[in-house]
């Protein structure tokens, strides 16, 4: 399976993993899956280590590419497609980077793993717990 990491599942991936059910951790774990995290989930990690706002924000933007990478997960950039393409997601919330963590699932295709409930009713291919 190819899997795209909401920002949350990276960090805890990485940094607190009893955060993960044992579900999760072991389908991350799975060398026959391939794990991604957006760019935009580095943007998202550098605001808000940046400002101080989310005391869970281990690590800085430079330091998650880092640690991302030396766990195996690949980048993947935003195009100008996935960004276009948010104006088609409707959500219960309007935070642009679950908007286009939604939208980069849908149209790479990858199979979206997160803890938020609202994200994971958007697709049956979504996996949450």
């Amino acid at each position: 399976m190819n899997l795209l990491l909401d920002t949350h599942v990276a960090i805890w991936a990485i940094s607190s993993p009893e955060m993960l059910a044992p579900r999760i951790a072991a389908i991350l774990k799975d060398p026959d899956n391939q794990t991604y995290i957006s760019a935009a989930s580095i943007w998202e990690i550098s605001i808000k280590f940046m400002v101080g706002r989310d005391r869970a924000i281990p690590f800085n933007g430079y330091e998650a590419i880092r640690h991302f990478t030396n766990a195996g997960s690949r980048i993947l950039d935003i195009t100008a497609e996935h960004a276009a393409a948010t104006e088609e997601v409707v959500t219960p919330h309007a935070d642009p980077f679950d908007r286009l963590l939604i939208v980069q699932a849908i149209t790479e295709p990858l199979i979206l793993v997160t803890r938020d409930s609202k994200i994971a009713a958007y697709s049956p291919t979504f996996i949450t717990w």
